[in-house]
């Protein structure tokens, strides 16, 4: 017997059909096969593009950064009691792809455009983000075909992710480590959980889209972007980005309570030539020097993805250089110089790897970071994207072009169809057909839930990696520190008094038998937190020094001013980057590393809260000579191959740093009590 399954309308009727329940999408009083949700979504959506006119599929083939009714200041400018944001710009310039187009409000958007696919910049709370898709929903459910709006966002249960936009009253889902921290836990069980309790508070929220995860591997050690990568292990990447997909979409494909994902940056985007990133242009290429590096280090991760059946995948902007690479890469003979949105070998070869959902371009490709096809015309660069097995356009609303590009026959009416059928499905495989309305009440009880929290801090305590114990000084217990004077310190880009003056009352609050000091000149022993940073993303400031010092935001001479004053100093290190650590770690008796730790946290190891387990997921370089690039710009280690493996690219010269005890701060290396 067939179970009925939920439904939810707020336009459109609610029709009886063998004794079950359907939505009349279409108003016609009939069960539609495309409202029949008996049927699969490929059945599904082929029933309905079969009847949607030309404009309607073109306004599914993009997506568009839109803002929410509560970032609107002006509120004649909203809809639906503040909610959505309406405003019309005749001009607006998007800072992330310099693109200048009409800028419609969100109800012109879903009705006029027949958009249907948008991105959440905000981080508001859970409540806020349901009534804002359910407004939109409801929008879209008073249309000829009702077809649902999907709202996507970049990861949000991160500490220290890359995060675009926001208001002050923003509140952010439960805060794990960065991904590398989840990797340096070396545990799919702790990613399993990650992915549960997100999933349950993205679901919750009406988030049912997420760009995420990368399936980069790490390669070269400046690349800005690395941090939000798995590391550097393509073998474990491969399990942590299948066991991802899965948790968030389903053990067994999409399912109707789950979050379609869309994995990138395919082939890969770690290959970067001496770190630089294709948001802009000296970044461009992406280079392949060493001989099966696209197989042997990148592709695997995009194989687990799809293999777990991500929904969608996301090419990343650069072009594959033929130049500056080995080529043939296993598969791929020689490299079209395009970039990898426009580029039919490499997507062919992700077809042929069994990606079997639709394939969404990276933000920008038709404007800023059009690259290798900077001579076309918009519409001419939407034709070549689509022929090439382009489906869906990241950060615009510039539907005109795509419609440009239909209309002038500069792609085909069989590559719109498939486009739009790819697109439908995910949104029927999510049951968003028959229930797109979160509750807004239930969104703010899920994500505030303390099992979420106390994961999340489970997950912190075990991404701590203990990577130098000179003399065993740590753990550092009360009994250990009994008549000594502690004095904590943190270096950090734009850092304010009262958020260290707030970390420092945390963690005497929490350490009531330790005798803390605010003048490391009186202490005896310091604990000095160091979170550097460097680059930029999206504008090209050099090749990446990672150094540790006052360009990387460190008083190195007030560090060193501190070493000369105590007789015990532990450093802990944010390691957004694979830092060069010559200018540190001798000053340290001990080094702790987190990747986006919680700051605490990692001063709770030092105390001796708990005993570290991390593994470090990269490699850090010997010195600045290990990765300096010449004359000519070739690198003294391979940017395609991942740190743990260069030396075998070396000729004998070192890659891996070695500390004054001999740890090897290499892939894997972390220390125990």
């Amino acid at each position: 017997m067939t179970q009925q399954v939920p439904l939810s309308s707020r336009v459109k009727k609610i029709i009886e059909v063998d004794g079950l329940e359907f939505r009349d999408l279409d108003g016609d009083g009939q069960l539609t096969p495309f409202e029949d949700w008996r049927l699969s979504p490929a059945e599904r959506a082929a029933d309905l593009v079969s009847r949607m006119s030309p404009d309607e599929k073109l306004g599914l083939m993009v997506i568009s950064s839109r803002p929410m009714g509560i970032s609107q200041h002006n509120k004649e400018l909203t809809s639906h009691d503040g909610v959505l944001d309406e405003q019309h710009l005749p001009i607006k310039v998007d800072p992330h792809t310099s693109a200048g187009i009409p800028f419609q409000g969100t109800t012109e958007m879903i009705r006029g455009m027949h958009m249907r696919h948008f991105i959440m910049r905000e981080e508001p709370t859970g409540s806020r983000i349901a009534t804002w898709i359910n407004a939109m929903n409801e929008v879209a459910e008073d249309t000829r075909w009702g077809i649902p709006v999907i709202v996507a966002a970049n990861s949000k249960n991160e500490a220290g992710g890359f995060k675009m936009g926001g208001t002050p009253e923003d509140q952010p889902f439960a805060q794990w480590p960065g991904t590398l921290g989840l990797a340096a836990t070396g545990s799919l069980e702790v990613i399993e959980s990650f992915a549960a309790h997100s999933r349950r508070e993205w679901v919750a929220s009406g988030l049912r889209k997420g760009y995420m995860y990368m399936a980069d591997v790490l390669t070269d050690p400046r690349w800005f972007r690395g941090q939000g990568t798995l590391g550097e292990d393509p073998e474990f990447v491969s399990r942590a980005i299948g066991a991802l997909v899965r948790g968030f979409q389903g053990e067994g494909g999409l399912e109707k309570d789950g979050v379609a994902l869309t994995t990138k940056h395919f082939p890969g985007g770690g290959a970067r030539e001496n770190g630089t990133d294709p948001h802009y242009a000296e970044g461009r290429f992406n280079i392949y020097p060493t001989p099966g590096s696209l197989e042997d280090y990148h592709l695997p991760p995009f194989q687990a993805a799809i293999d777990a059946g991500t929904s969608s995948v996301m090419p990343y902007y650069a072009i594959p250089s033929d130049e500056k690479s080995s080529t043939p890469q296993g598969r791929v003979t020689e490299f079209e110089q395009v970039g990898f949105a426009f580029n039919r070998e490499i997507l062919d070869l992700l077809r042929q790897m069994g990606h079997r959902g639709y394939i969404n371009s990276d933000s920008g490709v038709l404007s800023k970071m059009a690259w290798g096809v900077e001579e076309l015309t918009t519409a001419e660069r939407v034709g070549a994207a689509i022929m090439a097995g382009t489906d869906m356009f990241a950060d615009t609303n510039d539907v005109d072009s795509v419609r440009e590009a239909y209309v002038k026959g500069l792609f085909t009416s069989e590559r719109l169809d498939e486009a739009a059928s790819l697109l439908l499905e995910e949104l029927f495989a999510l049951g968003l057909f028959e229930n797109p309305y979160a509750d807004p009440e239930e969104a703010d009880r899920v994500v505030a839930n303390p099992e979420a929290a106390a994961a999340a801090l489970d997950a912190h305590r075990r991404s701590v990696v203990l990577a130098k114990n000179h003399d065993s000084v740590l753990p550092l217990t009360a009994e250990s520190l009994a008549g000594k004077r502690v004095y904590l310190e943190l270096f950090a880009k734009d850092l304010l008094v009262k958020d260290l003056d707030a970390l420092r009352r945390r963690i005497a609050e929490a350490h009531p038998g330790i005798d803390f000091t605010t003048d490391h000149r009186g202490a005896d022993v310091a604990i000095v937190i160091l979170a550097p940073f460097i680059g930029s993303y999206f504008e090209f400031v050099g090749i990446g020094d990672l150094a540790i010092d006052e360009h990387s935001h460190v008083d190195l001479a007030k560090v060193k001013e501190i070493r000369e004053s105590v007789g015990t100093m532990v450093v802990a290190l944010d390691a957004k980057f694979p830092w060069l650590l010559d200018d540190v770690e001798p000053l340290a008796d001990a080094l702790l590393v987190g990747f986006d730790t919680d700051r605490g946290v990692l001063v709770d190891a030092a105390l001796g809260e708990f005993a570290p387990t991390g593994k470090l997921p990269i490699t850090f370089p010997a010195d600045a000579d290990a990765i300096a690039v010449d004359e000519d710009g070739h690198c003294a280690s391979p940017n395609d191959v991942p740190g743990f493996a260069k030396e075998q690219h070396m000729d004998g010269r070192a890659y891996v740093y070695v500390d004054a005890d001999g740890n090897r701060y290499q892939l894997g290396h972390g220390l125990s009590w």
